[in-house]
């Protein structure tokens, strides 16, 4: 008997410390609501144990908001799930025509895309356009090619020509997070262009290179000088088929050689004139230009298959950046593998058929790209707890976790909760639009695992100040669960 009321008491004195850690919570979120520049917007918050499946807190969780780069989540755990770890897209280098004694390909040299979001990227040294572009040229010469009587084609079939969905901010387009896709992607589809500002405040500043070097861009410069460590104020603006770029807004005084990224013309035809370039440079003539082609020919023989990096690395790279152009390319071969073609309406559905193959209700929740550009993405926080807790139950949850920022460490969480209890670590990705804040991701003890989703819509405060709101009720739900 005396064991029985020793358990009672016991479990009596846990659910009243839960009560009140629950209602400590509550007041954080109720007080952030009537603060300054916050009474107006939305604050959803839900708090899941993912190893028992309860809800330990919910406010607002059935309320459809947009989560912006949140929904990075969606896409790269069902990449796991649909194309696993070590998935590597692979682009194809290939020829057609005769290859006659003297080296001279009488035909044509065909790049073949497959969605390889890498292909030509500056960040990673075996990546760069030279150091690609020196791959397959030696395969060309493994095969006797010293001349081309030809061109250089390319496909971009395995993606539809659509690279931005239609919902996307015309402020968006043409700024290198908002490039699009391609089923040849290339330099991560945009391009460097570097400022020399003004003598004075409000003197013009002057676009004086680009990188890579020799792209067809046509520009007009309307960009001025602001003060001293003002920062990269600068938007482009243009059209991914267009070659046709406007630079406006401010670069700061003082600086030569300033970089802003902008977002690719035509990145394919790029890629394909500028692999013809390089080839002329090393001895191999090519006598025509590039041309685009819509159907394979026949008789194709192959030189090369050009692999990316695993997928692992590639959705790290995306949830710890952020990176849309590497979101929207799995997005795309989700659809791609699933349905044949990618499309932003096939890798919504391949999306969904996770999420309904996992039995998780989708009321209120609507998928659309697979960076979180689009403001008509619409989510609720109790779903996306319940999507991380059965991602937590998968064989790649270790790894799937693992390209999520960590908090005070790493990505775009190293500034977020730099101090921590002793045994606790937090994952999560971030989301951030005009008027949009979210976090979502793991907290993770020696003992368990919560999921968490905390969300914010149409504040009037800077998104700097929502996010310090935002981090106090994270730091509440790390302290009190």
């Amino acid at each position: 008997m005396k064991k029985i009321l020793s358990a009672i008491v016991c479990i009596t004195a846990i659910l009243a410390l839960q009560a009140q850690q629950t209602a400590e919570l509550e007041e954080l979120v109720n007080r952030t609501r009537r603060e300054a520049n916050m009474q107006h917007s939305v604050l959803a918050v839900t708090v899941y144990n993912a190893t028992t499946g309860k809800v330990l807190y919910s406010q607002n969780g059935d309320i459809s908001v947009t989560p912006a780069s949140v929904a990075k989540l969606f896409t790269t755990g069902v990449g796991f799930a649909r194309l696993g770890r070590d998935f590597r897209f692979t682009t194809k280098i290939t020829v057609r025509g005769d290859i006659d004694r003297e080296g001279v390909l009488h035909g044509n040299i065909y790049l073949i895309g497959g969605g390889d979001p890498l292909l030509g990227s500056y960040r990673y040294r075996q990546t760069t356009p030279d150091s690609i572009f020196a791959a397959w040229t030696r395969a060309l010469r493994m095969k006797g090619i010293r001349r081309v009587d030809g061109r250089v084609c390319y496909n971009t079939t395995i993606f539809d020509d659509q690279p931005l969905h239609d919902s996307w901010q015309w402020g968006d387009i043409g700024n290198y997070y908002s490039a699009g896709v391609s089923g040849l992607n290339f330099h991560e589809n945009m391009f460097f262009v570097y400022f020399n500002a003004g003598k004075s405040l409000g003197f013009p500043a002057t676009a004086v290179r680009t990188v890579p070097k020799n792209i067809d861009i046509h520009s007009t410069c309307e960009v001025t000088t602001a003060a001293e460590n003002s920062g990269d104020r600068v938007t482009i603006y243009g059209t991914p088929t267009s070659n046709e770029r406007l630079y406006r807004g401010t670069v700061p005084l003082g600086k030569n050689d300033f970089p802003v990224r902008g977002a690719l013309p035509n990145p394919a035809r790029t890629c394909a004139d500028l692999f013809a370039s390089y080839l002329r440079t090393r001895g191999i003539s090519v006598s025509l230009g590039a041309r685009e082609i819509s159907a394979m020919p026949d008789s194709l023989h192959a030189i090369m298959d050009y692999h990316s990096a695993p997928y692992s690395t590639i959705a790290q790279y995306t949830n710890r950046t952020s990176n849309n152009i590497y979101a929207e390319s799995i997005f795309k071969y989700l659809g791609y593998k699933q349905y044949r073609q990618g499309t932003f309406d096939n890798g919504a559905k391949a999306l969904m058929d996770y999420l309904a193959d996992k039995g998780l209700p989708t009321d209120g929740i609507r998928i659309v790209d697979g960076s979180g550009l689009s403001r008509l993405n619409r989510l609720t926080t109790d779903f996306l707890c319940r999507y991380l807790t059965a991602i937590s139950k998968e064989p790649f949850f270790d790894t799937f976790r693992s390209t999520l920022g960590k908090a005070g460490e790493s990505g775009t969480a190293r500034n977020i909760l730099p101090s921590l209890p002793d045994g606790t670590d937090v994952y999560l990705k971030t989301g951030t639009m005009d008027g949009v804040k979210a976090y979502a991701g793991y907290i993770v003890t020696a003992s368990e695992t919560l999921t968490f989703a905390i969300v914010s819509n149409s504040y009037d405060c800077s998104n700097h100040e929502a996010g310090e709101r935002l981090t106090r009720i994270l730091q509440a739900i790390v302290s009190n669960y």
